[in-house]
C-alpha cells in the first residue's frame, strides 16, 4: 500500500488518482436499477460535460458546489466533475426542509446549486441571485441541469489540484448543535480510498452492491472511490430494499452496508449460504454491528462480516482484517498509515490498553478542520495534531479497538462513570430483547440516572423488573438501569445510528 500511496505526486487530485487507476474505457463502471450503464469511458466523458456545464454556470476552483438531489448515476457525477474543475463538493441531505438548507446554504456560500426540481423555486428565492440553481429530476434525467448539458463538449482541461487542497465539504450531523462543515483534502480522499483498496482487496474483477445514499461519506467516498482506485464496477441503487438486495447480489462480489441492512435480510427467508456463496466480502460501518447479528450472519451465510470504523471528520479509520479474525464487537486495526491512542479525556494522556478513553487518530486521512470555525477546529485537535473524535474506546490485549461510546454519550450517576454500551451488551443477550439504548436523564439526588430503552423480538414479552433482574448478577449496581422502557423501534438516522439526543429528550423528565 505504501508504494501505490507513493505515486501520488504532491501537486495530484482525486480525480487524477482516478485516472491512473482506470481501466480500460469499455469496462463498466455502474449500472442502475433500471439497467441504464455507464463504462468507464462513458464516465470521463460525462464528468466532462458537467464540469463545462458547472463552469458555464459561474464556478470556478475553490468555488463551492452545493447538491441536494435524490441517488442517481447524474448525481454521482456531479462530485467527479467537481473534482476535475477544482471545486468543493457540497453534499445535503434530500430530507433536509428548507430551513435546515438556508443554514448550510448561508454558511458555504456556495456559487452554484443542484437541487430537486420540487425545490429548485424555493432554494432560488432563498439564494435572491446570490448563486445559480440548477434542477435535477430524482431520476436523473430531466431538469435544467440535463438541459444545461445538451450541446456541451465531452473533453475538458482538468485543474490541477494539490494534495492539501479542498475536495469536500461534509456537515456533521449535528446533534449538540449546528451542523459543522469538514473540510476533506484531495490528499485525505485519495490515501484512505487507496488504503481500503488493499486491505480489502478489492480488484477490477470486483462489483461492489451499492445500496447506500451518496451525501454522506460512507457511500459518496468510501464505496464510491474504493471502487474507482480497483477500476472495479458498481451496482446502484436508489435505497435498500431487500427485494432489489436479492435481485442483483448474483452480479456482486462485494457490500457494504450498515447494521439495519443485515438485520433485515437475516430476517428474509431467501438469505442461505446458497444465495451469498458467490460474494466475496460484507462490509458494515456508520453506526455498531450487535455481536449477535455477526454471529447469526456467519452461522446462516458462512460468511464473518468485516466491521470498520470511521467519521465523517477522519474518513475510515480503523477495519477488521481481510485475511485473519474479524472480531464481533470490535472494529479492528488502525489503517496503514493512521495513528490511534486510547487518551484521557482532559490531559490527553495515553492511556494503558484494556483502559476506557478518548480515541483520537492522526494521519492523512483526517480533514483539515472545520469551515470558517477556528475555535472549533483548535478545539478539535491536540497540540501534537492528534484529532478528538470523541469516541469512547479501548483497544484489547490482542490490539483490536472497541467503542465503547460517544464521550457525549457517557453516563455520570453519582460520581461514577457508565458507559451505555457495556451496559446494551448485557441487555441485548437477554432472550427476547433485539436491541436496545440506554441512556443518562436528569436525577435530583444522582445528577443522572441510567436508563434503558428496549426494543423487543416479535412476540417476546418481558418486563422492566424482569430485564433489571436478569443485569443484577452481571452489572455493578451503579450501572443497573433505575427504569426500563419499552419502544417499538429506536429513532435512527439516514445512516442507521441510533438518535440518543432524541431519547433524552423524550424521556427527560422519567426521574421527575
Amino acid at each position: 500500500m505504501a508504494q501505490m500511496q507513493d505515486q501520488l505526486k504532491p501537486d495530484e487530485g482525486l480525480f487524477a488518482a482516478i485516472r491512473t487507476a482506470a481501466p480500460d474505457g469499455e469496462r463498466l463502471f455502474v449500472r442502475d436499477a433500471r439497467g441504464r450503464e455507464l463504462a468507464y469511458g462513458e464516465m470521463f466523458a460525462e464528468t466532462a460535460r458537467i464540469a463545462n456545464c458547472l463552469r458555464a454556470a459561474g464556478l470556478s476552483p475553490g468555488d463551492r458546489l452545493a447538491v441536494q438531489v435524490e441517488k442517481s448515476i447524474e448525481a454521482l457525477l456531479l462530485p467527479l466533475a467537481c473534482m476535475r474543475m477544482g471545486a468543493i463538493y457540497l453534499p445535503l441531505n434530500p430530507a433536509y426542509t428548507l430551513a435546515e438548507v438556508e443554514y448550510f446554504l448561508a454558511d458555504a456560500e456556495p456559487a452554484c446549486v443542484v437541487a430537486q426540481l420540487s425545490k429548485q423555486s424555493s432554494i432560488q428565492s432563498l439564494l435572491g441571485g446570490k448563486a445559480q440553481v440548477l434542477g435535477l429530476s430524482d431520476d436523473g434525467q430531466t431538469g435544467s441541469l440535463i438541459e444545461h448539458l445538451r450541446g456541451m463538449a465531452d473533453q475538458f482541461g482538468d485543474i490541477p489540484r494539490a494534495a492539501n487542497d479542498l475536495a469536500a465539504i461534509l456537515y456533521t450531523s449535528g446533534t449538540t448543535g449546528r451542523s459543522k462543515g469538514a473540510m476533506l483534502t484531495h490528499r485525505n480522499l485519495v490515501s484512505n480510498a487507496l488504503a481500503l483498496r488493499d486491505l480489502w482487496r478489492f480488484t477490477r474483477d470486483d462489483t461492489l452492491l451499492h445500496a447506500l445514499p451518496i451525501y454522506h461519506t460512507h457511500g459518496l467516498f468510501t464505496a464510491t472511490n474504493t471502487v474507482l482506485m480497483a477500476g472495479a464496477s458498481m451496482i446502484f441503487l436508489p435505497r435498500f430494499d431487500t427485494d432489489s438486495i436479492f435481485a442483483h447480489l448474483p452480479e456482486c462480489t462485494a457490500m457494504m452496508g450498515v447494521p439495519t441492512f443485515y438485520t433485515r435480510l437475516l430476517n428474509d427467508p431467501r438469505l442461505t449460504r446458497g444465495t451469498v456463496a458467490h460474494m466475496r466480502l460484507f462490509i458494515s460501518g456508520s453506526a455498531p454491528l450487535l455481536p449477535e447479528t455477526h454471529a447469526e450472519w456467519r452461522e446462516r451465510t458462512g460468511h464473518a462480516i468485516l466491521e470498520r470504523y470511521g467519521m465523517t471528520e477522519t474518513n475510515m479509520i480503523t477495519s477488521n482484517p481481510c485475511a485473519g479474525e474479524r472480531r464481533a464487537g470490535t472494529v479492528g486495526f488502525p489503517l496503514p498509515d493512521v495513528e490511534l491512542r486510547i487518551a484521557d479525556r482532559v490531559s490527553g494522556a495515553s492511556l494503558p490498553d484494556g483502559e476506557i478513553g478518548v480515541i483520537e487518530v492522526r494521519g492523512p486521512n483526517v480533514c483539515k478542520g472545520y469551515w470558517r470555525k477556528p475555535e472549533q477546529t483548535a478545539e478539535a485537535f491536540r497540540d501534537d495534531g492528534f484529532f478528538i473524535t470523541g469516541d469512547l474506546g479501548r483497544i484489547d490485549s490482542d490490539c483490536y479497538v472497541q467503542i465503547v461510546g460517544r464521550a457525549t454519550d457517557l453516563v455520570i450517576s453519582g460520581g461514577f462513570n457508565v458507559y451505555p454500551r457495556e451496559v446494551e451488551m448485557e441487555i441485548d443477550v437477554i432472550p427476547g430483547v433485539l436491541e436496545s439504548a440506554v441512556i443518562g436523564l436528569p436525577h435530583s439526588d444522582f445528577g443522572e440516572c441510567v436508563a434503558a430503552v428496549v426494543v423487543l423480538k416479535p412476540d417476546a414479552a418481558l418486563e422492566e423488573a424482569e430485564v433489571v433482574a436478569a443485569l443484577r448478577p452481571r452489572l455493578a449496581n451503579f450501572k443497573l438501569p433505575k427504569r426500563v422502557v419499552f419502544r417499538d423501534e429506536l429513532p435512527r438516522n439516514a445512516m442507521g445510528k441510533v438518535q440518543k439526543n432524541v431519547l433524552r429528550e423524550s424521556y427527560r423528565d422519567l426521574f421527575n
